[in-house]
């Protein structure tokens, strides 16, 4: 999927600030309000952008600890224990991964005795042989949002 530069501009205007009016957009873009208009649209229907939505601080709102959690599972069951456990409200991410695990996990939790739940309902599903989790320290990084790769390119 190749973006042109008023796609790449408008992307990055958008991480910066997804509140902008249409009207801001074309402003810092250089192109007309129809013109955001339309390039929203198409990179909506080509799932470039697949929703808007505000970024929380999760220990603001009761999240007191972030896991990582590998997770070995029995073969056959990889997609049916993947969906279950992406349900719980807890976890925010679950990856396919190569390695020691068939998968990685990461959650949320509320303190000590929501990992305990969480480690002894969700990632002891039938279907999970094994789980290794660790509970993160401190966060260096965590930034949900993408930046094209062609704007790798040019750093």
């Amino acid at each position: 999927m190749d973006l042109d530069a008023t796609d790449r501009a408008l992307l990055a205007a958008l991480l910066e600030d997804a509140r902008i009016s249409q009207r801001g957009l074309a402003k810092r873009v250089g192109v007309a309000q129809g013109t955001i208009t339309n390039r929203l649209r198409r990179l909506e229907e080509m799932n470039v952008i697949k929703g808007y939505t505000v970024l929380l601080d999760a220990e603001s709102i009761g999240w007191t600890m972030t896991v990582i959690t590998g997770l070995r599972i029995q073969k056959g069951s990889m997609i049916d224990v993947q969906q279950q456990i992406a349900a719980d409200p807890r976890v925010f991410a679950v990856y396919d991964v190569t390695g020691d695990y068939d998968s990685m996990v990461l959650a949320r939790v509320r303190g000590r005795q929501d990992l305990d739940d969480l480690t002894k309902t969700v990632f002891t599903l039938s279907g999970v042989q094994r789980s290794f989790t660790q509970v993160v320290l401190n966060t260096v990084k965590e930034d949900g949002r993408v930046i094209p790769a062609e704007e790798l390119k040019s750093s």
